[in-house]
This record gives structure tokens, sequence and C-alpha cells, in this order.
């Protein structure tokens, strides 16, 4: 089974979450058997020396998240990538992105959303979480304040709303549901529901990496087309948000480091408002500097052209974005340049926040193929450091795989997935089937119930 060297995201590799398998709000699992040996943990320099041994192999390869080859299991996070990889991080700036009465405010609750999506390779370390195999899925909710300011809009104005005006109550709940629809490509498809805000975001998390030989160079896959999120209560209003390309680097160094150096874009066609941001890996003698910087603009969706920022005209121009990704971004309001600006105003500051944990079904009332009950196993024996029979139960899950598939194959028969209604399509943004629709209303209600599959996928 190919071990993706990232999971489906815009940086490479993935981070050390804050919440994992073993400290989420459910930390129940079994035990491994008591006579089987521990074994030392390595140390992160050994990790990473035999981690680019395996890499070196593929130098050249044009895509080596598609090629097949297994990572021992001392070298993984043991955590379900499914479960790893989500926009979550900060669920408070998604469900306050609706807030503003003001188009430019509904599109700066987005982007203030945007830099708190990866927010986990801010805080964390690169690691490699567990592969998601065919028809694995993940479920959980997150039940937070709703509490995020309000944002200024409008020269010499108040912002126009509050979250807690719109809402009438403190806490929100967030839903999200994930299934590994595709194995070749990987493809996993994702939906986030929030009824009491009215939004909603989904799409297909898929990358390719490709391996130079200093560096990991990931971008999104061709069926990720970004993140769309629906405003429900401002007339079905729809954002796309485009991934960057990002790089995993150090690997010769022994200190592993995630950067950006790339474009990408937020649209939305109703209001007709696009951003254009732009990640600045490195600055003088090749320092690196996390910079970004940006511009908000009225633009034609019909045509549709500017993809640089000093190709947006002064005209068109309603606010422009400087800062750190992994500090604090600000933002102005007209058309002068930032550093002329007379205000600049604070977007976000990542310098406080951490990953919000998850609630997560009781591991007896998950499914066999739900990601923490799939990977129970593994995940013991790493935890305990148990890492021969980590590896030995993730082969066996590996093999059982390809013997799936090729039974399918022998019969002809075509993957189905269970919550979503395609592998890959819709184009960009997969639907819900009744069973998908089903999971989201109960976990609105925090009711686990579910029957189990009529076919595993793995």
């Amino acid at each position: 089974m190919a071990e993706n060297v990232a999971p489906p995201a815009t940086a490479a590799m993935g981070a050390s979450p804050s919440v994992s398998a073993s400290t989420s709000k459910d930390p129940s699992r079994a035990t491994t058997p008591a006579d089987t040996p521990t074994e030392k943990p390595p140390d992160d320099s050994s990790k990473l020396k035999t981690f680019v041994g395996i890499l070196r192999r593929f130098i050249g390869v044009s895509d080596i998240a598609a090629v097949r080859f297994s990572l021992p299991a001392q070298l993984l996070e043991p955590t379900p990538n499914l479960e790893y990889w989500h926009y979550l991080d900060r669920p408070e700036t998604f469900i306050s992105i609706g807030d503003s009465d003001e188009p430019l405010g509904r599109m700066l609750g987005t982007l203030r959303f945007w830099f708190t999506k990866d927010l986990k390779y801010v805080k964390g370390k690169p690691c490699k979480p567990y592969n998601s195999t065919l028809g694995e899925f993940f479920r959980c909710n997150w039940q937070i304040e709703d509490t995020q300011p309000p944002l200024k809009h409008a020269p010499n104005s108040q912002p126009s709303s509050s979250a807690a005006s719109l809402t009438g109550e403190k806490f929100v709940k967030v839903s999200y549901l994930t299934e590994q629809t595709s194995h070749h490509p990987p493809v996993s498809a994702f939906y986030v529901d929030c009824p009491e805000k009215g939004i909603i975001a989904r799409g297909y998390d898929q990358l390719s990496a490709k391996f130079t030989g200093t560096s990991i160079r990931v971008i999104a896959g061709a069926h990720n087309l970004g993140i769309f999120i629906t405003l429900t209560k401002r007339d079905d209003e729809m954002y796309q948000l485009t991934h960057p390309a990002a790089y995993l680097g150090g690997l010769l160094r022994g200190s592993l480091s995630v950067s950006v150096a790339d474009s990408c874009y937020i649209t939305c066609a109703k209001t007709r408002i696009k951003v254009i941001l732009q990640y600045l890996e490195e600055g003088w003698l090749g320092r690196t500097q996390n910079k970004v910087e940006g511009v908000i603009f009225k633009y034609d969706p019909d045509n549709d052209t500017k993809t640089k920022v000093k190709e947006v005209a002064d005209k068109d121009v309603l606010g422009r974005i400087e800062g750190c990704w992994q500090d604090k971004v600000y933002y102005t309001l007209g058309p002068q340049p930032f550093s002329k600006s007379s205000e600049k105003i604070l977007l976000i500051d990542l310098n406080p926040l951490f990953p919000v944990p998850k609630i997560v079904p009781p591991i007896e009332e998950q499914l066999p193929n739900e990601s923490r009950k799939f990977w129970e196993g593994v995940t013991n024996a790493i935890v305990n450091k148990q890492y021969s029979m980590a590896t030995t139960l993730k082969q066996e899950i590996e093999e059982k795989q390809r013997a799936k598939a090729a039974e399918r194959q022998a019969a002809n028969k075509q993957w189905q997935p269970r919550f979503f209604t395609g592998a890959v399509t819709p184009v960009g943004k997969p639907d819900l089937t009744p069973d998908g629709e089903e999971v989201l209303k109960g976990l609105h209600k925090d009711d686990y119930k579910l029957a189990p599959n009529v076919e595993l996928g793995a």
C-alpha cells in the first residue's frame, strides 16, 4: 500500500497534532498483549535518516504519493490520516465567516479562517500519520464558543454585526465527516456542517508529491480543487479557496520545516470579490521569512484572468493583506499601498492559538472501518513502543486491502463510497448520500449509532 509522504494538504508531511488518538476527549483503547516486548523508540535524527534513505529511491518519480511503498511503524505518528487531516484547527473562525452583513466583511472572515486552517503546521513538528484505506471514514464534532470579534470592513466605520447577535447562543456545534473514496489515486471526500450558523464546507483531499533530493514539493492533486464554503443564510454564497504548493525542507540538515512559496486564490462569484495571496518563502540572503501578501478586489467571474497581485488595477482594489502566516496577518482598506496606509488592522494573531480538541464517538460505538477502530491495534502497539508488532499489524492491513481489491477486480465490481455519491465526482464538490446525511444528523444530536457497512473497502 502506498504511504503518502504527506496528508492531503497544502503543507507537506503533516505536523504533530495537538490532539491525537491518545489525547482526544475519547482516549479509550484496547491494550496490546502484555508479553509483547517494548523497544527503544528511535530519536528524530535516526527517524529522519531512515526516511531520507527510503525517499532516495524515488528521486525523479513524478508523483511519489501514487507509488506503493510501506514505512515502518516507528516512523509514523499514531494517528489516522483522516482524523488528523482537516481544516478546522480553529472552528470558531469558520463559523464566523457569514457574520458580517457586508460582502467585504464576509470575505475578510473567510481570510481569517484561511490563516487558521493549517495551525497544526505552525504549532507542531512535521510527522507522518497512517495512510488512509479505501472505505475508511472518520466523524467528529467540535463544540466551540461563538466569540470571534467582527471585522472592520469600511474606513471610519464600525463592524456591521457580531456573532452573538446572530446566534443568540454562546456555544455552537460543528460536525465533520470524511471518507476515503478512492485508493488509486488516493482521494478522500469531506463535509463540514454547522446548521446553527448556516455554513457548510466540502471538497476532495488529494495531493501530488515529488522528491527533489533536498526537499519534497507537494501540490493539490487533479481532484483537489480547494475548499468550497457555502453560506446558506446569505443566499447560498459560495467561496472557493484553492491551495498553494508547499515544501518540506531540511531533510539533509536534519531539521524539518514546512514552507510555502506560491500563489493561491479565494473567489466568490456572487459578490464578485476575489483575493490573490502570494506566499514568499525566502528573503534577502536566503533567510526564510514565511511572508504573505495579497490583494482583495472586485473581479468579473466571467473574465477571471488576474493571477498576480501586480495585475490588479488600483480602481478595483478593496483592501490589501500583509504579514507572516506563522505569526500575525494584517489588512488595510482601500487601494493605497499597504506600507502607505494610515491604518493597518489585525486580521489574525496565531501566537496564542492552538488546535481545538475534537469530540469523537466512543470506541465501542464506532464501526470496524471507522478510523480509530480500524487502526486501534497499530496505535496501541506504537504508543506502547512495540514497533515490530505495529509494523506486522500494519502490513496485515495492507495485505487485506490488496486482497479486497483483487476480489473486486475478479468480480468486475467498482467500489462505491458509502457516504458520498462518487469516488471523485461531482467535480471538486462532493455530495452526500442519504447515509452521509444521516451521519451528520446523528452528529448534530450526539447520536453515534450507525448500521454496519454492507461491504468494506479494506
